[in-house]
């Protein structure tokens, strides 16, 4: 099956980028994040992105690094939180699982994410109140997460090594 061996998607604080490095290292493959490839070629930071160019320019950008990824990638990729927002990416989603691709998400709780997150941190999408707005992008983003997902794991009380052996043992059971 070409493409990556797991796309990991879920909201920020959830583990994508954690779990996604010990994944890569258990299995001995690369790890890609989206927002690391959107941020190379904007050539700024996403948060800049957002400011400099707005939230339509940032979502444009990701779903082109989504399609590549799944295209080029064929290690550990990891997706932005907001990034199954776009009905392009749900279909490349869709179509790479129809395909046998693992797509897993990593649920997790308001209580759980907000120490990870560390609400403090330059996230543009949860300016204000952001465990409220955290909150609110949760709600509006768990029927995707769970309508794309070909597995999950909830992520509250586990560390990400124990999430990357749950997915691992989840991922050989396919």
């Amino acid at each position: 099956m070409p493409g990556p061996r797991i796309v990991l998607i879920g909201p920020p604080g959830s583990g994508k980028s954690s779990v996604g490095r010990r994944l890569a290292e258990s299995w001995r493959t690369a790890w890609r994040d989206t927002d690391e490839d959107v941020a190379a070629s904007a050539g700024k930071s996403i948060p800049d992105v957002f400011i400099d160019d707005g939230e339509s320019a940032f979502r444009a950008l990701e779903r082109a690094a989504v399609a590549t990824a799944l295209a080029e990638h064929d290690g550990v990729l990891s997706l932005g939180g907001g990034s199954i927002l776009d009905e392009g990416t749900q279909r490349a989603l869709r179509s790479y699982s129809d395909g046998g691709g693992c797509v897993a998400f990593l649920d997790v709780s308001l209580a759980a994410a907000a120490p990870r997150v560390g609400f403090n941190r330059s996230r543009p999408l949860l300016v204000g109140n952001p465990r409220q707005q955290w909150q609110a992008l949760m709600d509006a983003r768990r029927p995707i997460y769970e309508a794309l997902a070909t597995v999950t794991v909830k992520t509250d009380d586990l560390t990400p090594e124990q999430v990357a052996e749950a997915l691992e043992e989840l991922e050989a059971r396919r």
